[in-house]
């Protein structure tokens, strides 16, 4: 048995307001079950996520590559610190998340959190890339977050603007890093009548062929607009219901424009639930100060889906600022 030693990169404090540590530390026990005793530690005035674990495999090491907030990785060898060379882990750069950049926008280091945390959940065993969607995809941060996961990315999003944003920024993206690809936006019609758009890009890398696909419309209309196609994990930001927040076009109970996470969330998760594979998850993040989390574990336990409860899954409430304290909920589809 050995003790490890995780950097964390030095944003993540700034991201979550000095409360890096027990989030980071809750992820690392989700997502990688062979650490044990996972604990913050301080070395020299820096601190460290500490945990134990047998020799590290090439699988091991991966996960802790993977890490929202991981920097860098080291064996304690009594007072020195020998590094442990971490393997390539993402199929696309860094910077398809981070060059992005406006108003409203999901942190892409609490972005990774949350996709990391959903898919631990999964107890559906792969056929290949996990399908994620997220069915409030702004300008695609998770689909993004997804693609460097290795898994197929699908989304909706009600602003038309946002979408077209979007699949301006895959095509540019795409053609200046010279990533073998075929990206196209076309009319979704029904009827004879156009009712909104779609993107498609196929992405071919070394090892892997990719999807990603987007449509414009409300939320609550994904089952439709994706028919028969269901996803392994669905991932998604819901709106903070203040001017800053959610950007999504969608409506409310009373028929009017909506920011606030109840009365939408009420309404689209038995939506979102029916799009799930048995065995996978649902992970969604909101503002616990328009919702209690009782009353949004309420919702999903109504639409058939089992929470995920104690222990680490439910020390992710974190404040972002005066008008909004962020949590994470997980439900998994039996």
């Amino acid at each position: 048995m050995s003790r490890y030693l995780m950097l964390r990169t030095p944003s993540a404090n700034r991201v979550y307001a000095g409360e890096a540590g027990p989030l980071t530390a809750a992820e690392l026990e989700l997502t990688a079950r062979f650490a044990r005793d996972v604990e913050e530690a301080v070395v020299a005035g820096v601190g460290y996520l500490s945990f134990e674990a047998d020799e590290l495999a090439e699988g091991h090491l991966e996960a802790v590559a993977r890490q929202s907030a991981c920097f860098a990785l080291f064996e304690a060898d009594g007072d020195l610190l020998r590094p442990v060379a971490l393997p390539p882990s993402f199929v696309l750069d860094d910077d398809l998340v981070t060059i992005p950049k406006y108003q409203g926008k999901t942190n892409e280091q609490f972005t990774q959190l949350l996709v990391n945390v959903t898919l631990a959940a999964v107890t559906r065993e792969p056929s290949g890339p996990r399908q994620v969607l997220d069915p409030l995809a702004g300008r695609g941060t998770t689909l993004s977050t997804a693609l460097r996961l290795g898994h197929d990315a699908y989304g909706v999003e009600g602003d038309e603007k946002a979408f077209e944003q979007m699949a301006a920024f895959y095509k540019t993206y795409l053609r200046r890093g010279r990533v073998k690809h075929k990206a196209d936006v076309t009319a979704v019609r029904r009827d004879a009548k156009t009712i909104g758009q779609r993107f498609d890009a196929t992405l071919t890398t070394l090892d892997r062929r990719l999807q990603v696909t987007a449509f414009t419309g409300d939320t609550r209309d994904s089952a439709s607009l994706f028919g028969k196609k269901r996803f392994d994990a669905i991932v998604t930001d819901a709106p903070y219901g203040v001017a800053h927040g959610s950007r999504t076009d969608v409506r409310g109970v009373s028929g009017r424009r909506d920011r606030s996470a109840a009365g939408l969330l009420r309404e689209a998760v038995p939506v979102w639930a029916g799009q799930l594979m048995h065995g996978g998850a649902l992970g969604l993040s909101w503002n616990t100060l328009g919702l209690a989390r009782e009353d949004l574990a309420g919702h999903l336990a109504d639409a058939g889906l089992v929470v995920q409860e104690g222990g680490a899954w439910e020390r992710f409430a974190h404040r972002v600022d005066s008008s909004i304290r962020r949590d994470l909920i997980v439900a998994v589809k039996p």
